[in-house]
């Protein structure tokens, strides 16, 4: 057993960096950007004939179907869209408008927000949300997003990982859950499937994991993965998390040495809300999964067929594209066809030394490069001081694609909040098509890392007004 699974025993050992000491390095997060709204401002010139408004004059105009609102002011009226719009839709609108001989000026009716940086005291090490600045740092445009949508109440994110610790700053993030290990060594805990999702630590010693195999402390993995995701953000304590509404499902397939793809697979199919043999149903099926994890080999039959019936159940398929500096086409499940496939960037926004790479990854996202950026150039989240057993709470920055994922999968929750009739082609789509163009200078090219950084702000907007479906297929492997 311990040779079949050495290799994603690997995987998983490379996905993690050494937990280093928290530096308070003050920052400025910078402003958010993007906006949406449904009215226009309409103001007749001084003298106009006509002081009323003319909604059906106006609607050709515009080539929009406007209502009136309100009279607004002095000569002026406040005219209703069908329906929420990105800002510069809606300045297209009010410019046609202003053709009007009659009308001084028409504009957005833009809708002002509260700045929605979260007060969590560690926010200003969390470089890998702040809006892409280059030469500073290329986020992940996070405060933007949340001016939109911070998540969704019955909206579920599966984190399929190692299980989840009960750190504080993930109190009331988290919600049901399944453990899904069939075998005892691997399972660490004395017992097989079950309802506790609890993480109970992954350490191995030398040669446990194979001949030649390294001594390794517990990862608590799937705890700093669901803390990007969903940490308890403005509380005013630790981190934030990209989603703050939307709660994660915790699916434990990892443990002593990997986990199996039979137990990864079932742990994905129950997420979705799809039946497994001998298990309960999921309560909180999942409409978006995060796979931090991996192994070598193309895309088996097994995840593929997987794949295909999750993602027509309508969930979207988040996957790490590997930490070996390699061609993701060699490694599954990221060369599966329907996945969003993620590389790792560092603060630069170049690639980072370890990420996988290749046209099986649709996208890029923040992982973390130590070697470029020191430590704490790398991705801050929840985690547990245990070396081998359960310890107390801590946080800890942590690089790898494993990291980067959890971003995009945090961002697609944030789209479907904004929009829960996106398909899961159209997320990849919209992702994609808003993404931030990798710096000049950056190792990264859209062959090697994907459409671009992911950014969150541009991608929950676009999602409120988004293009039809692709055909099948568009954007597989």
């Amino acid at each position: 057993m311990r040779n079949r699974m050495a290799r994603l025993a690997g995987a998983l050992g490379a996905a993690l960096s050494a937990m280093s000491a928290l530096a308070m390095v003050p920052a400025t997060p910078a402003s958010p950007d993007g906006g949406v709204t449904d009215q226009i401002i309409v103001k007749y010139r001084a003298g106009a004939a006509s002081s009323g408004p003319q909604a059906a004059r106006w609607s050709a105009l515009a080539g929009e179907a406007l209502t009136h609102g309100r009279a607004f002011g002095a000569d002026g009226h406040v005219m209703k869209l069908r329906g929420f719009v990105p800002l510069a839709q809606a300045q297209a609108i009010a410019a046609r408008l202003a053709a009007d001989a009659e009308v001084a000026y028409a504009e957005a009716d833009q809708m002002m927000q509260p700045a929605a940086v979260p007060n969590d005291p560690e926010w200003s090490n969390q470089w890998h949300y702040f809006a892409p600045t280059p030469g500073i740092a290329m986020g992940a445009n996070l405060p933007g997003a949340w001016d939109v949508t911070t998540g969704s109440a019955g909206l579920y994110i599966a984190v399929i990982d190692t299980g989840i610790r009960p750190h504080a700053d993930l109190v009331g993030r988290y919600v049901g859950g399944y453990d899904f290990i069939s075998d005892l060594a691997v399972a660490n805990d004395g017992n097989l499937r079950d309802s506790d999702a609890s993480d109970p630590g992954d350490w191995v010693a030398a040669g446990e994991c194979g001949r030649g195999s390294a001594a390794r402390n517990s990862s608590w993995h799937g705890t700093h993965v669901a803390g990007t995701i969903a940490a308890a953000s403005n509380n005013g304590s630790a981190v934030a998390g990209v989603n703050w509404i939307s709660q994660v499902v915790p699916v434990r397939v990892l443990g002593k040495c990997g986990g199996y793809t039979s137990d990864i697979v079932d742990g994905m199919r129950w997420a979705a809300g799809l039946s497994v043999t001998g298990v309960p149903a999921n309560a909180y099926p999942a409409k978006v999964l995060n796979l931090s994890l991996g192994g070598s080999g193309t895309c088996s039959a097994t995840y593929q067929n997987a794949i295909n019936e999750i993602s027509a159940a309508g969930a979207v398929v988040v996957v790490a594209a590997g930490n070996s500096n390699s061609d993701a086409a060699g490694f599954s499940p990221a060369s599966c066809v329907g996945v969003v496939t993620v590389a790792a960037t560092g603060k630069a926004g170049s690639r980072a030394y370890y990420s996988n790479y290749g046209a099986s990854v649709e996208i890029a996202a923040p992982g973390g490069d130590s070697l470029a950026d020191g430590s704490n150039g790398t991705i801050l989240s929840t985690l547990n001081a245990g070396t081998t057993t359960p310890g107390a709470d801590a946080l800890a920055y942590y690089q790898g694609t494993s990291m980067a994922a959890p971003h995009v999968a945090g961002i697609a929750s944030l789209m479907l909040s904004a929009n829960p009739a996106l398909t899961p082609a159209q997320v990849t789509q919209i992702m994609q098509a808003t993404a931030t163009a990798f710096p000049a200078g950056s190792t990264c090219t859209t062959s090697r890392c994907g459409a671009g950084i992911v950014n969150a702000a541009a991608a929950v907007v676009a999602a409120l007004n988004p293009p039809p479906p692709p055909p099948p297929g568009a954007f597989g492997k």
